[in-house]
């Protein structure tokens, strides 16, 4: 039984927040409601610089959507922020208290060395055919408060000489470092560079920031993504110069692209014509198309993500999960060492799977918003407000929905799938019409109106009968009928049962397509 689970999902606010990064979030708060434990969302902005405006906000609202909320962070109400502030830049006291406390037990200390003297030490070492490390080995001799006299460190302090603060690494010990996913690893300490903690900007850098956070926040296990592995060994080293009890860790693999070579990046989203950002993003210029404005559900986003890199083991092939039934199979144990190729199409699968477990009525509520939102878009409000039919017609539109719901992914595909429904063919196919509109065909069309004239009622089922019974009366081929007949009502050979389609469209407006075909085809 694990006690107490508190775990966080800590993004640096610097642009769109990667799927990556959203699966990262995603398997942090599944751990914590298996456990009945608390998802915190911790914004670290130590780095001003590459600070972005707004990218605090779109995780918020990224994480939102993906209906997987914080129960801890920024913008809370007082209740939920016992453990904060939430924001590293709010923290700076916090950091600087600490910070002296490693300088003051030795774990720490003050460099002045400048980015010239550092960049001639790594050259000439490159030069002798070696690495240049910042540690034991050669602290000594370089210019900090190991190997200056106090009184100068103080004097350089005090006339405000720029420094860093770099933690103190031993210099040979063997350090067992444990890992939920990967198992039992171990490093002589001897190999470590000593990290800068504090920057000359006054502010902590990562490495120190996120231990203090850590313990403070009382987070019992780290799961964040492999890039931070490499610094497992200097995050354990800090636990111990505190004193502080050390937290489990896990480290995810990585999202691969589609070749499976090398980690997913937005330009390979940008060449494959995929999202690879939960949703859109626009600042500074930038943009970039996100999951949800694509038209995905953001249940079938998670479901997708939860699989890319964790099975529920025992031999399950089982794939398509609830939220609730990811919550309860989830196990960090189960999450794979290797790391998970993203694949653009299944993705469209567990999008059409979620769309084929969506009552009618409900999308065609979808599709009446989508609609709607194309009504404001310039460049399509003029085709749909003077030549659309049933645009507010729901009942319509269920009809619609039903008739072409196995073949959709997208809600959007409704309409592009059956563009037909709601705006009558202006163009014809014309390999298809040179293929099946003949001499006689104008003829047999204007003979076909008149049975369809007369069907009564007028469902699928009694037209398809009329008009087969017509056809075989006349000694006519199907083919010779069906196909000018759904090129008329289609403008191509594609869409649902041909009877469907009149029955939907009704006698006036079937008729009407037969007619205009015929005045457009037959005199071509």
């Amino acid at each position: 039984m694990i006690n107490k689970v508190r775990v966080r999902f800590a993004p640096s606010p610097t642009g769109p927040l990667h799927i990556g990064g959203v699966r990262t979030a995603l398997y942090n708060y599944l751990f914590a409601k298996k456990h009945n434990g608390t998802f915190i969302l911790r914004i670290e902005d130590t780095d001003q610089k590459r600070y972005v405006e707004g990218a605090e906000a779109y995780i918020i609202e990224a994480l939102n959507w993906l209906n997987i909320p914080f129960d801890e962070g920024p913008g809370l109400s007082e209740k939920q922020n016992l453990y904060g502030p939430y924001r590293q830049s709010e923290r700076k006291d916090i950091y600087l208290k600490h910070i002296n406390t490693l300088l003051e037990r030795g774990h720490a200390y003050y460099a002045f060395d400048t980015a010239e003297q550092l960049d001639m030490h790594r050259k000439s070492h490159e030069e002798k055919g070696k690495t240049f490390i910042y540690n034991w080995h050669n602290r000594l001799k370089l210019e900090n408060s190991l190997s200056l006299d106090a009184d100068i460190v103080k004097k350089r302090i005090d006339n405000g000489d720029p420094y860093v603060i770099r933690f103190k690494s031993p210099e040979s010990e063997q350090l067992e470092l444990h890992d939920i996913i990967r198992g039992t690893m171990h490093i002589d300490t001897s190999v470590l560079d000593d990290k800068v903690l504090f920057k000359s900007d006054g502010m902590p850098t990562y490495h120190l920031a996120n231990i203090v956070d850590d313990h403070l926040m009382e987070i019992s296990h780290v799961i964040r993504g492999e890039e931070w592995l490499p610094s497992l060994a200097l995050h354990v080293l800090l636990y111990k110069a505190f004193g502080w009890e050390v937290p489990q860790f896990a480290h995810l693999p990585l999202i691969l692209k589609p070749t499976g070579k090398g980690k997913l990046s937005k330009r390979d989203g940008d060449k494959m014509g995929f999202p690879v950002f939960p949703i859109t993003w626009n600042s500074n210029g930038e943009s970039a198309t996100g999951y949800r404005e694509e038209g995905y559900f953001s249940e079938a986003v998670v479901n997708m993500l939860a699989l890319l890199g964790w099975n529920e083991g025992k031999g399950s092939e089982k794939e398509i999960y609830s939220l609730p039934e990811l919550i309860r199979a989830f196990s960090l144990e189960n999450v794979s060492k290797s790391g998970a190729k993203f694949n653009p199409d299944k993705t469209k699968w567990f999008n059409h799977q979620y769309l084929q477990k969506i009552d009618n009525k409900e999308l065609a509520k979808l599709l009446y918003l989508h609609i709607s939102l194309m009504k404001t878009n310039p460049t399509t409000h003029q085709a749909l407000s003077s030549k659309g039919l049933h645009l507010d017609d729901l009942m319509y539109m269920e009809k619609v929905v039903e008739l072409i719901k196995e073949r959709a992914n997208f809600v959007k595909d409704f309409l592009s799938l059956g563009s037909f429904f709601f705006i009558a063919p202006d163009t014809y196919n014309e390999k298809t019409a040179a293929k099946v509109w003949k001499e006689d065909t104008t003829e047999l069309m204007k003979n076909l109106m008149a049975v369809i004239e007369k069907i009564t009622p007028f469902d699928a089922k009694h037209i398809e009968t009329e008009i087969k019974k017509w056809i075989v009366a006349k000694e006519l081929s199907f083919g010779k009928i069906m196909q000018p007949l759904r090129l008329s009502l289609v403008g191509a050979m594609e869409g649902p049962h041909v009877f469907d389609i009149i029955s939907l469209l009704g006698k006036t407006e079937s008729i009407e397509r037969i007619k205009k075909a015929c005045t457009r085809l037959g005199n071509s």
